[in-house]
């Protein structure tokens, strides 16, 4: 993302919300610049939804504050339902309604006049490449092609900020990649995206900032890239032509992991050339055989899994 971020699209502070006894939102602050991408990962129940429910005015905190789009939540619910656009991983869809026609019901919904809403409708259904299927019923429809449809419905008020919970929860990989590059285009147009999902790739390539969400808590959060460099699990896997190869290696590096069988060992690595350049020169110096190896740096699994506990789905 290359936006230049204008001021705050979405500013929580000490925002709480319980259920019974169960904390699911523990003081949470956060802040999402105008023009971005803000992704909110953690395990199931960790709270997501109910993030996403309290900011788009659908229930409110216990205690805390919220402002999108620069108004408050509960003081302003009005201006803020008319300045966001909401698709969770459930559809809204009317399956008994032409593609055209849910469109059309969103327009009206959003009070835009004949004229306005088909210009609308017509500009959507061509970007998201449903103009093809805009007469047919949306029972019809793919998956893909739904999920296309529900964010349609969500434009068709001309958001500025989109809540987009789980959106490409059970599509295939090529779906999946038409609503990224979705999502991008919406941003490049200063549109400001709260993202959730379960798939920390989709979180790792669209996200300008990301926040892990566990046991109601904030646990981590900054860039993709910040996160990653926290830690410092970096390694190269080294296998080797001979058990003397094997052998020999063993004695002679910062070894963090072998396998004897496999003749492979795991050493130290930030990653980087120069230090892979110095490892390879080392191993040649002392004539050892290296038969293959591979390079492992952090990602946001790596980075779930140490400040959550938990492996990711």
């Amino acid at each position: 993302m290359t936006n230049t971020p204008t001021g705050p699209a979405i500013e929580v502070s000490g925002l709480r919300r319980s259920y019974g006894k169960q904390v699911v939102l523990d003081g949470i602050d956060l802040r999402v610049p105008e023009g971005t991408v803000f992704s909110l990962l953690g395990p199931n129940g960790a709270g997501k939804t109910t993030m996403v429910q309290i900011l788009s005015t659908l229930i409110r905190a216990d205690s805390g504050e919220a402002r999108v789009g620069g108004h408050d939540v509960v003081r302003d619910a009005d201006r803020v339902r008319a300045a966001i656009g909401v698709t969770g991983q459930f559809s809204a869809v009317d399956d008994y309604l032409t593609g055209e026609e849910n469109l059309l019901l969103m327009g009206d919904l959003n009070h835009l006049g004949r004229a306005e809403s088909r210009r609308r409708i017509a500009d959507l259904l061509e970007r998201f490449g449903l103009a093809e299927a805009a007469k047919k019923g949306a029972a019809t429809y793919s998956g893909g092609m739904r999920r296309k449809l529900d964010l349609a419905m969500g434009l068709m008020g001309n958001p500025r900020v989109i809540f987009l919970d789980e959106p490409t929860t059970g599509l295939d990989p090529r779906s999946r990649r038409d609503m990224w590059q979705i999502v991008r285009d919406l941003v490049a147009g200063g549109v400001t995206i709260f993202l959730t999902t379960q798939y920390l790739d989709e979180a790792d390539e669209l996200a300008d900032r990301i926040a892990v969400l566990d046991h109601g808590t904030i646990v981590a959060s900054g860039t993709p890239e910040e996160l990653k460099r926290r830690l410092h699990n970096g390694h190269i896997s080294l296998r080797f032509a001979d058990a003397r190869s094997f052998a020999a290696a063993s004695a002679l590096l910062d070894v963090r992991g072998a396998e004897e069988e496999a003749l492979t060992l795991q050493v130290a690595s930030d990653g980087t050339v120069p230090t892979l350049r110095a490892l390879l020169t080392e191993l040649d110096e002392h004539a050892i055989e290296l038969d293959d190896l591979s390079i492992h740096t952090p990602d946001l699994d790596d980075v779930f899994f140490a400040v959550t506990g938990s492996p990711t789905e």
